[in-house]
């Protein structure tokens, strides 16, 4: 299903008086409002594979229609979400649920739709349906050296399927850990983790990086192997200058200052990029900003200054994605909010006086300091997002060009009410 432009413009006119009195107003709050304007334009939010289906919980999942049965379905419905937002010019591919059957194909069809392909994610949470060792006491870490080795070659094939693709980064994340007391020895599963890691890394090519998820909980329930962001820094610190943390904004204990973590790893170049959704209790892969909007404005904050110190490009030195799964919202819905909610942190942490804020910090001026990041979140910068998603040819509203289109019903039509995506 395409969105042919004339609609987007149609939708565009019916709304462009509006946009403009409030664009008018935003730029006599904010400075420099086109320098941020086009740092917007550049910047890209990866769309992974397995957000374009209904999630589920352990309970149950109820899938919502007209959701993609192949790969070459989930890069249409990127496409479909970068034509309504243009700001989501990459997909980022599951291995096994996402292996092409033709890859120059698969390269041309997403050219097609102006995508390019994002981190290759491999799976060792799951056991498939032909392979020799089962993963239920771990992978990398596993006390059998047959099932590490099992690991390590899916992979460095995963990294194998990323080149073919002209993908220059592989995601690890690892559901190893233990469920009991005593169940594991701590030392030995780090070591063989580790050593699963090197063997993994020595297959990378020179352009590529590793990224290092971390998780506190789940699926064990008693330890987890690469729980924290230390866990993760002090693997990726042994590997090399190519490997890198990974940051997922909904895989950290309660009241966690993840805004701190990310500094400290942008200070020492270890940081990777980020998975973004937002929680509740734990992992609960919901709509980026959609509980803790300050939060993901200071996150974003710390980028901006730590970027900037080290001189980066926004865009493009860092690995930006949404990681959300969802039970009860229309999962492209979802991702045109998450998308639209980090562009507005991230627009109101350029918009924060860098200047002001550092003399308030070296006279320590707590109430100064306060006031400067508070109104910069305060101030609708709405208009900003839109006008850089106008100058770029999309919609200012995709949301409301989703619904006014009926995408996810001409999604049904086209490919049935019961559908699973692939993957789920």
């Amino acid at each position: 299903m395409l969105i042919e432009s004339y609609k987007i413009a149609s939708h565009n006119d019916d709304l462009l008086k509006a946009h403009k009195n409030k664009l008018v107003f935003t730029a006599s709050e904010i400075a420099e409002t086109e320098n941020i304007i086009q740092k917007l334009i550049d910047f890209q939010i990866a769309i992974p594979s397995w957000a374009l289906g209904t999630g589920g919980t352990r309970f149950g999942r109820f899938p919502g229609g007209g959701e993609p049965r192949s790969l070459e379905e989930k890069i249409e419905d990127v496409g479909l979400l970068h034509a309504l937002n243009n700001a989501s010019g990459a997909i980022s591919l599951h291995i096994p649920w996402d292996i092409p059957t033709d890859y120059q194909a698969i390269k041309v069809l997403a050219a097609q739709h102006n995508l390019k392909f994002d981190a290759v994610n491999s799976n060792t949470f799951q056991d498939q349906a032909d392979q020799a060792h089962s993963y239920k006491f771990g992978s990398l870490q596993n006390v059998n050296k047959a099932v590490r080795k099992q690991a390590v070659a899916h992979n460095i094939e995963v990294i194998q399927q990323g080149i073919a693709l002209g993908s220059e980064s592989l995601t690890v994340w690892l559901a190893d850990g233990s469920c009991f007391p005593g169940q594991l020895n701590f030392r030995k599963a780090y070591q063989n983790t580790l050593e699963s890691l090197e063997e993994i890394y020595a297959a990378l090519p020179s352009n590529w990086k590793l990224y290092l998820e971390y998780k506190c909980a789940e699926p064990n329930f008693y330890s987890t192997t690469v729980a924290d962001w230390g866990q993760s820094y002090s693997y990726v610190k042994k590997l090399g200058e190519k490997a890198f943390t990974l940051v997922d904004l909904g895989h950290h204990l309660p009241n966690a200052n993840i805004e701190q973590i990310v500094s400290l790893l942008l200070m020492e170049e270890k940081l990777g990029g980020f998975h973004f959704n937002d929680s509740k209790y734990g992992d609960d892969d919901l709509t980026a900003g959609a509980l803790k909007p300050y939060q993901l404005f200071l996150i974003f904050n710390e980028l901006v200054e730590g970027m900037d110190s080290r001189g980066m490009n926004h865009a493009k030195d860092l690995g930006w994605m949404i990681d959300a799964s969802h039970n009860v919202k229309d999962p492209m819905e979802d991702l045109l909010q998450s998308v639209e909610a980090i562009m507005v942190a991230y627009a109101q942490a350029l918009s924060v006086d860098r200047k002001a804020l550092e003399i308030a910090q070296n006279e320590n001026d707590v109430v100064t300091a306060q006031e400067i990041l508070q109104n910069a979140f305060r101030t609708d910068v709405r208009a900003l997002v839109a006008e850089a998603r106008l100058r770029s040819g999309a919609a200012l509203n995709p949301v409301g060009l989703y619904r006014d289109l009926a995408v996810r019903k001409g999604l049904i039509n086209e490919r049935g009410f019961k559908t699973v995506a692939t993957g789920l």
